[in-house]
């Protein structure tokens, strides 16, 4: 997708949700893919803060499951030593 295109979608979805794109985007480190599905979970006006811990969420579900989106990590259960 062209990068022009994924500026707007973010955008529209900051705005969708009652995120102040002037104030958010600068300060986005994570990937747009990752923040535009963070934003598309959240409902109209859910607001900057929403926005913020469904990003974190979403990119800790990420790094637990080694990459694997969308997937309960095991658990092993209690290990002897």
């Amino acid at each position: 997708m062209p990068h022009a295109e994924i500026v707007r979608q973010l955008v529209t979805e900051l705005e969708r949700v009652g995120v102040d794109p002037d104030q958010m985007v600068a300060g986005l480190t994570s990937r747009a893919e990752e923040a535009l599905r963070a934003l598309r979970a959240l409902p109209d006006v859910a607001g900057p803060a929403a926005f913020l811990a469904e990003l974190r969420n979403q990119s800790s579900a990420v790094s637990i499951n080694n990459g694997a989106v969308g997937q309960i990590p095991h658990d092993p259960g209690p290990t002897s030593q």
